[in-house]
């Protein structure tokens, strides 16, 4: 098991949950103890993952990379690419590629002291570099970074206004029509649960690849944010919001009471409307508790990432990996206040979060996994 934190101190989740929360989850422990079950998330120890069947259909690749040099990362992400079965499947010469980062909150958020915005919440521009090399070596012709973002400054603070322009790539805010007059409404397709259709600026039509570039992190509502939940991203802030003064995409998440069920199912509306053909998770330095710099949220230094052409199969390895168990049954961290959206897509039929159905290559389960704390405080 993997325990290098930053600063662990091993009183530090009782100093930051809350009551509410606490008993709680007192409550739900208390009740399968007495049941004659001990929780997963309660064992100090790894439960073992079965051993991948002959008839395996999802490989996810994992690797240790203990810091974010560039000529560290190009090698990481190169052999941890090729362990997954290389570009040539998802991509073809003279191909457009649009790369979906996570860049949380723009400038609105001060990073932890001692950490920057990349190192903690948000994908680091190294990762995206690194692996827009490979696609434009493996004939990509053009290549677009894509996000819904907060404000302009925060592509310049984080290096990404100079990272796309040494690969030759564009910068496309998805709050904007931009390049294209308008937006276009987009179909889910047949049994959409919340959204039939989605507004999308059309680049994400447009592309013949489209890839997820998630920081690997902690989410208050949905309890894991890595590719899938990446793609709340994709939609204008405009024209998802219950009233006006909302910053973020309060349509999405419903009223407080809908959340728990409506969020999830928004998370796989989207990954329908615009399937990922890869999924890239930037786990070298992020944090437990949180999405971004409030609450529980508390940087940590996983030194993994790990890489797949199913989200669903990447998320639910990374899932383990945090010390989660994929399959967990609300309330169960760290699914504590919404439906597990794993298990929804692998109902779906989108992917598996089932580990005996992943096969694992690169780096073992074992010398990865960092036991996270699920985040307990917005």
């Amino acid at each position: 098991m993997n325990d290098r934190k930053f600063s662990r101190d091993e009183n530090r989740t009782q100093n930051f949950i809350s009551r509410r929360d606490f008993l709680k989850l007192a409550a739900i422990t208390a009740g399968l103890i007495a049941s004659g079950c001990k929780p997963a998330w309660l064992e100090q120890t790894k439960t073992a993952v079965p051993a991948p069947s002959m008839n395996t259909k999802y490989v996810v690749a994992l690797a240790q990379a203990e810091s974010y040099g560039r000529k560290v990362v190009k090698q990481k992400v190169q052999a941890l690419v090729e362990e997954a079965g290389g570009l040539a499947g998802v991509c073809n010469p003279g191909d457009k590629a649009a790369l979906k980062v996570n860049l949380t909150g723009g400038l609105n958020f001060n990073p932890s002291k001692g950490f920057s915005a990349t190192e903690s919440y948000v994908t680091h521009p190294e990762i995206v570099r690194a692996l827009g090399e490979l696609l434009i070596d493996a004939g990509v012709k053009e290549l677009y970074i894509v996000e819904a973002l907060y404000d302009q400054g925060s592509v310049i603070s984080w290096g990404y206004e100079q990272m796309a322009k040494e690969l030759g790539a564009s910068i496309i805010d998805l709050n904007t029509p931009s390049p294209y007059k308008d937006f276009v409404n987009v179909p889910v397709g047949p049994d959409w649960f919340i959204y039939e259709t989605f507004l999308l600026n059309p680049i994400l039509q447009d592309v013949d690849v489209f890839i997820s570039i998630a920081k690997m992190k902690c989410h208050y509502n949905c309890g894991i944010t890595l590719a899938m939940k990446n793609l709340v991203g994709l939609v204008p802030v405009s024209k998802y919001r219950l009233s006006d003064d909302h910053w973020w995409r309060s349509a999405l998440h419903g009223l407080e009471n809908e959340t728990k069920t409506r969020l999830p199912r928004v998370i796989l509306d989207l990954n329908r409307v615009r399937p990922i053909d890869f999924a890239l998770i930037d786990g070298i330095m992020t944090a437990e508790g949180g999405e971004s710099p409030r609450g529980s949220f508390h940087p940590v230094q996983p030194g993994v990432l790990a890489a797949g052409s199913n989200a669903v199969a990447v998320d639910a390895v990374v899932t383990a990996v945090m010390g989660f168990d994929p399959l967990a049954i609300p309330p169960t961290p760290p699914f504590l206040r919404a439906d597990n959206y794993l298990s929804l897509a692998s109902e779906l039929g989108m992917g598996t979060n089932h580990l005996e159905a992943i096969q694992v290559v690169g780096a073992s389960m074992e010398e990865v996994e960092t036991s996270f704390n699920p985040a307990l405080e917005m």
